[in-house]
């Protein structure tokens, strides 16, 4: 008899849990069309900025090692 009260707690505990993450989804504000296009541009456009300069040290230091060997 024990192990039922176990069982049903655990069931309380999950609804309870997908109780709150709805109540939780509903407190989001999504952003609007404009918004995510803008801020996808910008996430695209900083990564490839990023890369560009990741690439250029790791040059800058292939060459920087080949001069010294």
């Amino acid at each position: 008899m024990g192990e039922a009260k176990v069982v049903k707690k655990e069931v309380v505990k999950k609804k309870s849990f997908f109780k709150g993450l709805k109540g939780e989804f509903k407190k989001i504000i999504w952003p609007d069309r404009t918004t995510l296009a803008k801020q996808t541009v910008t996430v695209l456009f900083v990564s490839l900025l990023v890369g560009a300069i990741i690439t250029v040290i790791d040059l800058l230091f292939q060459a920087g090692v080949g001069y010294i060997y």
